[in-house]
C-alpha cells in the first residue's frame, strides 16, 4: 500500500511551493527606523549596529528617496538629542523647530507620499534617560502623559502621519487621541507600542541615541517578559483609547504574543525586530557562522506567519534586496 495523500507533492518544485505559499514578504511590509542627528554631512555608523547609521538631515533626505525608490512605504523617526538640551521634563521635545520636527517636515517635503511615523517618548530628551518625568526616583505617569500628548501634537503639526508612543505610560493613547481630535488632526494616526516588554534586546538602540536610563531600569512601566495574558489587556485598552495600529516589541522572542493578539483583535499588528536582534544577526554573519540573508529572511517571514501585518526592522533594505 502507498499513501494516497503525499504532502510532498506540494513541495516538489519552487513553482508549486510559491503557488501554495501561505505567507510572503513585500516591501510594503516594512517600516524603516531612521536615526536623525544634528549637523551637516553626518553619516556615522553605529558601532553596535553594523551597517546602520545616524544621519544629519541632508543625508536623511537622500535616504528617504532611496527607500521610496525601493518600494518601502513607511519610516519611523528617532532623534539623538544633544546633552545640553536634555532636562527632566523633555522641554526640547515640544520645540516646534526641534530636530524631530525638522526631520518630519523635511521627509514629507522630499517624499510626500511616504508614511512618516514618529517616536513619542521622553527618554531621548530626558536628563535621566527615562520615558517619563522623574520625581524622587519614581517615574510619574500623569504628568508625563500630558507632555506626550503635546509632543504628539507637535509632530502632527510638523506633518507626521502617525505618532508612535513607545513609553508604556497608562492612558497616554487616550490623551493623545483626545488632543489630536481637539486640534482637528482627525487623520493623524496612532501606532501604539501596546505590548512593549522590559527587555535586554534594546542595548544597541540605547547606545545609538544615548538614551540608556541614568538610574535603575524601566521595569516599573515596561511589561514583565514573564507575562503573556497582560499583553492582551494592554492592547485592548489601547485600541479602546484610539490606537489604529498596535505593536509588539521586541519581536522574535515574542512571536507567541503576536499570535495571541492576532486571534483576538482586528486592527493591524506591527512587530519590531529590535536592535539586539539585528546586532546578533550581523555579528554571527561577520563571524561566518550564519548565512545573513537566509536567516534574516526566515526571521522576517516568522513575524508574518505569527500574524504581524507590519514589521519595523533595520533589515528592511537588505530584505528588499533579497526579495529582488
Amino acid at each position: 500500500m502507498y499513501p494516497l495523500k503525499r504532502n510532498r507533492r506540494l513541495r516538489s518544485s519552487e513553482s508549486i511551493r510559491a503557488l501554495v505559499r501561505e505567507n510572503s514578504l513585500t516591501p510594503n511590509d516594512f517600516i524603516v527606523p531612521l536615526f536623525a542627528v544634528e549637523g551637516l554631512n553626518v553619516k556615522e555608523e553605529i558601532t553596535s549596529m553594523p551597517d546602520y547609521y545616524r544621519m544629519s538631515l541632508d543625508h536623511l533626505k537622500k535616504e528617504v528617496r532611496e527607500l521610496w525608490s525601493m518600494g518601502i512605504k513607511a519610516v519611523l523617526v528617532f532623534v539623538k538629542v544633544p546633552e545640553k538640551l536634555k532636562d527632566n521634563k523633555g522641554t526640547e521635545a515640544l520645540n516646534p523647530n526641534g530636530l524631530m520636527q525638522r526631520a518630519v517636515a523635511l521627509i514629507k517635503e522630499t517624499v510626500p507620499e511616504i508614511i512618516v511615523m514618529t517616536d513619542v517618548a521622553l527618554d531621548p530628551y530626558s536628563s535621566f534617560g527615562h520615558d517619563g518625568i522623574v520625581e524622587k526616583g519614581i517615574i510619574i505617569n500623569d504628568a508625563t502623559v500630558e507632555v506626550l500628548a503635546q509632543m504628539s501634537l507637535s509632530h502632527a503639526n510638523a506633518g507626521a502621519d502617525f505618532v508612535a508612543p513607545s513609553d508604556m505610560m497608562d492612558g497616554r493613547v487616550l490623551a493623545i487621541r483626545s488632543l489630536l481630535e481637539k486640534e482637528q488632526f482627525h487623520d493623524t494616526g496612532i501606532m501604539s507600542y501596546s505590548a512593549k516588554y522590559a527587555s535586554g534586546f534594546y542595548g544597541p538602540f540605547r547606545s545609538a541615541l544615548d538614551s540608556a536610563p541614568g538610574f535603575g531600569d524601566k521595569k516599573t512601566y515596561q511589561m514583565d517578559f514573564h507575562n503573556r495574558n497582560e499583553a492582551l489587556l494592554e492592547t485592548e485598552l489601547d485600541i479602546e483609547e484610539g490606537a489604529d495600529i498596535v505593536m509588539v516589541k521586541p519581536g522574535l522572542a515574542y512571536l507567541d504574543i503576536i499570535r495571541d493578539l492576532s486571534y483576538h483583535i482586528e486592527v493591524p499588528i506591527a512587530a519590531y525586530q529590535v536592535s539586539g536582534e539585528y546586532a546578533m544577526l550581523k555579528a554571527a554573519a561577520q563571524k561566518g557562522w550564519i548565512d545573513y540573508d537566509a536567516i534574516m529572511y526566515e526571521q522576517l517571514v516568522a513575524f508574518k506567519r505569527a500574524g504581524a501585518s507590519l514589521i519595523a526592522t533595520y533589515c528592511a533594505k537588505d530584505a528588499v534586496r533579497v526579495l529582488g
